[in-house]
Formats: C-alpha cells, sequence, structure tokens
C-alpha cells in the first residue's frame, strides 16, 4: 500500500481527523466522529415492504424516525440476520441537505486521532472493498482499519 496524503476525508479538517472504530464482520471501520450523532443499545425495528437490502427498517430515535441501515451489503459482506451489537446513529450532509440515520455495528471500539500522513490507499486491484465507500486504511498494531466515506457510502441509491 502506498500513502495518499490529504486524499481521504479524514485529511480535510482537524475535526474529520477524530474516528469512532466500529466492528462489522470482523473488519475495524472508522467513521469521522463529526459525523456520529450517538451510539445507542439495539431497539425494536420495523421491516419497510420493498426497501432496499441496504435500507430495510426504521427506529424511533427519540422521537424521530430513522432509517436503520446494514453497511454488509455495500461493502460486500455478508449478511446477518441476528445482530445484537450497538447502533450508531449518524448526521449526513450531502451537499446543501442533510439527514440523519443509523447503522448496525456489531461492537463499538474506541474514538481514536488519525494521522493523515498515515493512511494508506487500497490496492487498485483485489480490494474486497468498493473504493467509493472506502477512502484509506490505517494500520494500529496487527489491525488493519478501513476509513469510511460517509458520503457516499450513505448516499440514497437511485431509483431503477
Amino acid at each position: 500500500m502506498t500513502q495518499m496524503p490529504n486524499a481521504s476525508a479524514f485529511a480535510e479538517d482537524e475535526a474529520n481527523s477524530i474516528a469512532l472504530i466500529i466492528r462489522v464482520c470482523g473488519e475495524a471501520l472508522a467513521i469521522p466522529v463529526s459525523h456520529v450523532h450517538e451510539v445507542i443499545d439495539p431497539i425494536p425495528r420495523t421491516r419497510v415492504p420493498r426497501a432496499s437490502a441496504f435500507a430495510p427498517w426504521l427506529i424511533n430515535v427519540r422521537g424521530a424516525v430513522v432509517p436503520l441501515v446494514d453497511v454488509r451489503q455495500r461493502l460486500r459482506m455478508p449478511v446477518s440476520h441476528v445482530n445484537q451489537g450497538r447502533i450508531v446513529v449518524l448526521d449526513i450532509a450531502l451537499g446543501v441537505e442533510a439527514f440523519r440515520l443509523a447503522m448496525l455495528a456489531d461492537e463499538v471500539q474506541e474514538v481514536v486521532d488519525i494521522d493523515p500522513a498515515a493512511i494508506e490507499s487500497l490496492p487498485e486491484n483485489g480490494s474486497p472493498w468498493p473504493s467509493n465507500y472506502v477512502t484509506g486504511a490505517l494500520r494500529r498494531g496487527d489491525d488493519l482499519i478501513l476509513l469510511l466515506d460517509p458520503e457516499n457510502l450513505f448516499r440514497p441509491e437511485q431509483a431503477a
């Protein structure tokens, strides 16, 4: 892997250099804390008829109806029908529009500082993760942390 300075959302400003590390299907994923609204325990969810596999449920977060997404689908990970982990509630801005959504996480680990100079690019060929959703990686000990691009990962799907 080669270094890719300033090519990630994590390198744009100091607020994005702090990340929440979560685990999904055993993979460590980083989300800029500037997008994290809160982390909650699992709550009842309502399946939405004919909804996409990416956002099949709605939940009630403090009186607001919020879509609950499963990033496994977009990150090419095995889908699990049992999730006893946590729910990460996020605020995402797409252009001038902002919206709140929630995502499933198997585990919420910690908040860390990301050194933009330590961000490595993913291989162009053979990477199991779509490059439009994962902007790079960071090594911490024996762990590889994938840096998510929230604006692209959570962008609503275009209607067919």
